[in-house]
């Protein structure tokens, strides 16, 4: 196949940005023309704020850019990543009306909350789900800002009237079930909702768990429950040590609580080898985040190294980790639960050991490349089935073929179903 894949990089790296590059290779070793259509938030710092705001809305340069890059290109499939604020959904009606099967991954909430994350003044938030999101406006919910946050509800409600997300799109990748159902009931077609998780590109093979410490690994910000982790952690003085890997905001915060209890260590510049080493020495991850959450990859990089994960009992979460297989859960946002569950965990390390193996299968089974690619293909040939006016019925014949191209595709397509103009292959 030949894809475009398309993603705006935040200013500071993330988990989604490395998604992008991951599957970028993927689909590259596997054989497939990629070419890449990007944007840097960067960039921001140069623009206007009125040009930025109507930029969210409708970007006229990405659209003439991406038009001419699907056509010269021949694209089969143009898949989007983040397109806030430099690309805009304005760019998937691009994609569609060029003659490409348009993919979006949903890495986030963004399509029912203009901050993306279900999350307000120190915990979950769903007012904006469904309807015209003025709350998330009344709240400066995106950046602290009414007017950014203005900016982003106008997207949404003006691409949502227009049938950019319900006509323009012709597969939605969920990367759990939660999230599925939460787009669900926000109006997305439910026929057009996939499930595909994140993966590891490499497998560093499991670890033995044997550095005598918990781990946090993420951004180093209040939704992902650190304070509560590092606050608790004082408290009570468990026996093992905790590591905190990671960057943002709170670091100051790390610093001050490893300065009040020596058995908090933070970690401020681990590279992804060492970040791996660390996890295979750890009894488990700690993942106290009081969101939702979209599909943390700490999950899937502890797993690959076989440590469990003690999670909240919440969203994504309480979903992807299976209480005594692969981790256990607490009760997001409660302190004395986390350290129940921390110390019941030192008490017992032949529960831990045991789980080690299960969490490992859990990694082979489910979020390595091999897994993943099939998933992969099965997704973005319906897609274009889906483009071509396929229907429903008709793709499920067409499903389960791992590398089948386009042209095998359309042949398999009954006759007269792409005569429409513009929808010849």
């Amino acid at each position: 196949m030949r894809v475009i894949v398309c993603h705006n990089f935040y200013q500071q790296n993330g988990g989604e940005d490395q998604v992008f590059a991951d599957e970028c290779d993927l689909l590259r070793s596997r054989g497939h023309e990629v070419r890449t259509f990007i944007r840097h938030n960067d960039s921001v710092k140069d623009q206007s704020r009125l040009r930025l705001a109507v930029g969210t809305i409708w970007n006229r340069e990405a659209v003439r850019s991406l038009t001419a890059e699907v056509r010269q290109f021949q694209a089969d499939v143009v898949h989007f990543h983040n397109t806030i604020p430099l690309i805009s959904p304005a760019a998937f009606r691009a994609a569609s009306h060029a003659g490409a099967a348009v993919v979006m991954s949903l890495h986030n909430y963004r399509l029912m909350c203009p901050s993306a994350t279900f999350y307000r003044d120190g915990k979950t938030c769903e007012s904006c789900m469904g309807r015209v999101p003025l709350p998330a406006v009344l709240h400066g919910c995106y950046r602290n800002s009414r007017a950014a946050s203005a900016a982003l509800a106008t997207m949404l409600v003006t691409h949502r009237l227009i049938g950019t997300f319900s006509q323009h799109i012709h597969a939605y990748i969920a990367l759990c079930e939660f999230a599925r159902q939460k787009h669900i009931q926000a109006g997305i077609p439910r026929d057009r909702l996939e499930l595909k998780p994140n993966f590891l590109t490499t497998d560093p093979g499991i670890g033995k768990g044997d550095g005598g410490y918990m781990m946090y690994l993420g951004r180093l910000v209040e939704d992902k429950g650190l304070k509560i982790l590092l606050d608790s952690w004082i408290k009570h003085a468990p026996s093992m040590q905790l590591r905190v890997i990671g960057r943002g905001p709170l670091a100051d915060h790390v610093r001050e609580a490893s300065r009040q209890n020596p058995n908090i260590v933070f970690h401020d510049n681990e590279t992804m080898d060492g970040i791996l080493r660390l996890l295979g020495g750890a009894a488990a991850l700690i993942l106290p985040s009081i969101n939702y959450e979209g599909f943390p990859k700490v999950i899937v990089e502890s797993f690959s190294r076989g440590t469990p994960v003690l999670a909240s009992k919440l969203g994504a979460m309480e979903e992807i980790v299976v209480p005594g297989v692969s981790g256990l859960h607490f009760q997001p946002g409660d302190g004395e639960a986390l350290m129940q569950c921390v110390n019941s965990c030192i008490a017992n390390p032949s529960l831990l050991a045991s789980m080690r193996t299960t969490t490992r299968q859990q990694f082979e089974s489910k979020y390595t490349p091999d897994v993943n690619y099939k998933i992969f293909m099965g997704i973005y040939q319906r897609a274009i089935a889906r483009r071509h006016g396929i229907q429903e019925s008709q793709i499920e014949s067409i499903d389960g073929a791992e590398q089948m191209n386009v042209d095998e595709l359309v042949e398999r397509v009954p006759e007269g179903v792409l005569g429409r103009i513009g929808c010849e292959p």
